[in-house]
């Protein structure tokens, strides 16, 4: 979907662009530099759970404040990436500014600023805020904090969220929701990697969670994996380790349990594993005992692991095609914010 300044008559022109921003974006106040050349356009795209936007925009302000914060339904978090210009950003006081492309991290929760020194392109994703910080902890850290080009990781995440508005309407829904967790967890990894994270994030705790994940991902599919070989090859002990995740209501052997379950749902939903037998994707998975097995996934997922493939099979092939024509006028600007939600 395509929202546009261009074909509005001048007088109307910000009129209509504060009702399509303030739907795709947050609730916000916005101050065009020069009310009477005022341009902006707005492209949706999505992908399962998150919500993109490319935001073209004339010279402009934009303040979130505390009121509007406190009034907000949900903790959503906004990743912006900034595609070209220079924008200035202040959250949970720090204040920077980006000249070409960068990315930063807004929370929707609490008051931010935003100003576009010049005419400018970024790229929005909006995402529950439980999907980001399963993966980095509490975001408040992050906010602000400016990850550029200069690192590798950086320069990846960021052109990896370049190509998903253009290309998310071609990916299957299977493998549309694939990507959207490689996009979280890359994301994730930019705000995490210790090149780009601020004196709060690096501190020695932080820094032994995202390593005891990582380990985990890593040796997921070790059968009889135990919390003691997990936390030995994160260089922590044991009951460290079961401190860090208790923050995030696991432990070592639940959290293990939870990101098998994990693949092997995806492994599932898949169309593309069809031909694998699912105690072939229980056993490369970790999975030792498939009676175990079963039992852990009808817990997890109200369904045995024979009928959710089932039924992940039907909704796929029952599911239309999605075809979204532009759309240009105030009143079908209204339905944006149910495309981003």
């Amino acid at each position: 979907m395509i929202y546009s300044t261009h074909d509005v008559h001048p007088r109307e022109r910000l009129s209509y662009w504060l009702e399509v921003a303030t739907r795709g974006y947050v609730e916000h106040e916005f101050q065009a530099e020069d009310v009477a050349s005022f341009t902006g356009s707005v492209q949706i795209a999505t992908l399962p759970g998150v919500g993109m936007a490319i935001f073209d925009a004339a010279p402009a302000r934009v303040r979130r404040t505390e009121r509007a914060a406190a009034r907000s339904d949900n903790g959503d978090l906004l990743i912006s990436m900034v595609r070209a210009g220079e924008t200035r950003i202040a959250q949970d006081g720090r204040d920077v500014t980006i000249h070409g492309r960068g990315l930063f991290l807004v929370d929707s929760q609490r008051p931010f600023e935003v100003d576009l020194k010049s005419f400018c392109s970024h790229l929005i994703v909006r995402i529950p805020r439980a999907r980001l910080e399963a993966r980095v902890g509490n975001v408040a850290g992050l906010t602000a904090r400016p990850i550029t080009a200069e690192s590798g990781i950086g320069a990846l995440a960021m052109g990896f969220l370049e190509l998903l508005p253009k290309q998310a309407e071609k990916i299957d829904g299977t493998t549309s929701v694939k990507v959207a967790e490689q996009m979280l967890d890359l994301v994730a990894l930019a705000f995490t990697a210790e090149e780009n994270r601020g004196p709060t994030l690096s501190s020695p705790r932080a820094t032994a969670l995202v390593r005891l994940k990582a380990t985990v991902e890593r040796l997921l599919t070790e059968p009889g994996l135990k919390p003691d070989r997990v936390a030995a090859e994160a260089g922590i002990s044991v009951r460290y380790a079961n401190t860090l995740l208790a923050e995030e209501h696991t432990s070592i052997e639940r959290f293990i349990l939870e990101r098998r379950l994990e693949r092997c749902r995806n492994a599932l939903e898949d169309r593309t594993q069809a031909h694998r037998s699912i105690s072939e994707i229980a056993f490369n998975w970790g999975f030792s005992d498939l009676s175990h097995f079963g039992r852990r996934f009808k817990d997890r997922y109200g369904l045995t692991p024979t009928d959710y493939r089932r039924f992940a099979v039907e909704a796929a092939a029952a599911q239309p095609a999605n075809i979204i024509q532009p759309k240009r006028t105030l009143r079908r600007a209204r339905a944006l914010d149910q495309s981003l939600t």
